[in-house]
């Protein structure tokens, strides 16, 4: 890679996460929000001051701590369907990297107030058979150009946004999982029964943060756009030890890891990326690095529960260590 695109990371990624995105925010949060931080008293003060543009064409200037404490001003399903103005999200996912430490998982979990089962980022043991290296895959949903759930949602409670994002409507599904079987990618789960997170009413519910969530309907992995609106990476890249997903904006041709900041072009052209099941004409924004050069041996994967392990059982590979007796 590039030592110069290493070099510039620091500041482009200050650029992309900090800067870039908040400077859409207030185009996106309607005058609720201004009139939120404007108006109203706070006690909490970082002293770092941010400039916003209210929707009738002023500049306001206010401290930066004051901006994520209304979240829910940002997030109206009504406002979750416009998406983020002139971005075009996209993640690449290096499996040279990926070891299984499963933070991906855990931390989208605490995110969206999942339960220990239930999982928006997957993470596949692949392994075409006994002669091939298996690797492990980390899968989530795949915000598809030409999304197949999209279309055959008959509430339009499944919609695309003009950022790339593929959300999910509560409020307007109706159960009736045209979508789960739409999906090539398995990418989506139902609520089947009541559960804690239902009743969380802390926060209004919106799209994009899919809390609280409802008996019945269906959820799927976001692309944490409520974190995008405050110029942070999703749950999952910000929790990834190994640098294993790269995030970023399409349109300005950048992506970042959190630690390393590099062109996504360039960074797809020259390790060969590409995307999960090209020929079914999904169009997929997630994108592959393919495993080759692996940083870590595979084994490190199953240093995880027995239940984890059982879901690779019909592996072959996890089928000759279980003959062997190594794990």
């Amino acid at each position: 890679m590039n030592n110069k695109n290493s070099e510039n990371g620091g500041t482009n990624r200050r650029k992309f996460l900090k800067l870039g995105l908040m400077s859409s925010v207030t185009a996106l949060a309607g005058t609720s929000l201004v009139s939120n931080l404007t108006s109203e008293e706070t006690t909490n003060t970082s002293g770092e001051k941010v400039r916003l543009l209210t929707p009738d064409g002023k500049m306001v200037e206010v401290d930066a701590s004051n901006i994520n404490k209304y979240p829910e001003a940002l997030v109206t399903p009504a406002e979750s369907r416009k998406g983020i103005p002139d971005r075009k999200f996209v993640m690449v996912i290096d499996l040279s990297k990926c070891k299984n430490a499963r933070k991906c998982v855990e931390s989208c979990q605490r995110g969206h107030q999942l339960d220990y089962n239930e999982e928006f980022m997957k993470i596949k043991l692949i392994q075409d058979n006994q002669n091939t290296s298996p690797y492990w895959m980390p899968k989530p949903c795949f915000h598809c150009e030409e999304p197949p759930c999209v279309t055959v949602c008959p509430t339009g409670a499944t919609f695309k946004r003009d950022d790339g994002i593929v959300l999910i409507d509560n409020e307007r599904c109706i159960g009736c999982k045209f979508c789960i079987t739409s999906c090539p990618y398995s990418a989506r789960t139902f609520n089947w029964e009541p559960k804690a997170k239902f009743e969380n009413k802390d926060v209004p519910y919106s799209p994009e943060t899919q809390v609280p969530a409802a008996e019945g309907t269906v959820m799927k992995c976001d692309f944490c756009p409520d974190l995008l609106r405050q110029g942070k990476l999703p749950y999952c890249a910000q929790a990834c030890p190994m640098g294993v997903i790269y995030f970023g904006d399409k349109n300005e041709d950048i992506v970042t890891n959190g630690e390393e900041t590099v062109r996504f072009s360039e960074l797809i052209n020259n390790r060969g990326g590409y995307r999960y099941l090209e020929h079914l004409g999904t169009k997929p924004n997630v994108y592959y690095l393919p495993p080759v050069n692996r940083q870590f041996p595979l084994e490190r994967g199953f240093d995880v529960d027995e239940d984890i392990i059982d879901r690779y059982k019909d592996v072959p590979y996890v089928q000759e260590l279980k003959k062997q007796g190594k794990i």
